[in-house]
């Protein structure tokens, strides 16, 4: 499994359990919701490190907690 990829199943296991929407999520944070949705989608392969402390942030969750599942672990890159 890609970073990538590890990124974007994270964050939608992470939408799933905190039952947070898209647009909630986008005011918790302060990322736009089409940059949400870019991560998600596939559009924007590569977030940056800020962005995906924001989203963590407005899931209430630290940067460790997001890194830290057996997806990044098995990263290839």
């Amino acid at each position: 499994m890609n970073t990538y990829t590890a990124v974007r199943e994270r964050l939608l296991q992470l939408l799933e359990l905190k039952k947070i929407s898209i647009h909630k999520l986008s005011l918790e944070s302060g990322v736009s919701p089409s940059t949400i949705k870019n991560i998600l989608y596939g559009k924007s392969t590569n977030p940056g490190v800020v962005t995906i402390k924001m989203l963590c942030d407005g899931l209430g969750v630290t940067l460790a907690e997001f890194f830290s599942t057996e997806s990044f672990l098995q990263s290839e890159d």
